[in-house]
């Protein structure tokens, strides 16, 4: 990892402590928030979006766009931040993205965004927390 910290493992139950019952739904059990219900979804703050659970560097700021989906999306993850695994839950083939430090579920990602990258990050709100630039 680029910031040189080290997988946090811990047990579901020492999670069941640490997350909110929303956070622990979507991010240990792979849920997902409702989408336009999320607090950072219309956000424009400059800064990183970091994991909630355990406060990796995600996203750059400048790498959110509206994509009217629901949820906030990114054309871009900082580099070694996510990983990325098969997902063909709920009868689709997708893309899911975990955290690469703690291994929480964060969302999908889609190859139809509309930057140069053609990626679209669709992340849960709930998942991240912005570290707001001074």
């Amino acid at each position: 990892m680029e910031d040189g910290k080290k997988p946090m493992p811990k047990t579901e139950e020492e999670w069941k402590k640490a997350l909110t019952p929303e956070q622990y739904k979507i991010m240990r059990e792979k849920g997902t928030e409702p989408p336009f219900s999320g607090k950072l979804l219309h956000e424009k703050g400059e800064g990183v979006y970091r994991c909630s659970a355990c406060g990796n560097p995600l996203f750059p700021s400048d790498a959110k766009f509206e994509s009217g989906t629901g949820w906030p999306s990114f054309d871009k993850a900082l580099p070694g931040a996510v990983e990325l695994r098969p997902d063909a839950s709920e009868g689709m083939e997708r893309t899911e993205i975990i955290c690469a430090r703690c291994g929480s579920h964060l969302g999908h990602v889609f190859d139809d965004g509309p930057t140069s990258t053609g990626k679209r990050y669709c992340i849960n709100a709930v998942c991240l927390d912005l570290e707001k630039r001074e």
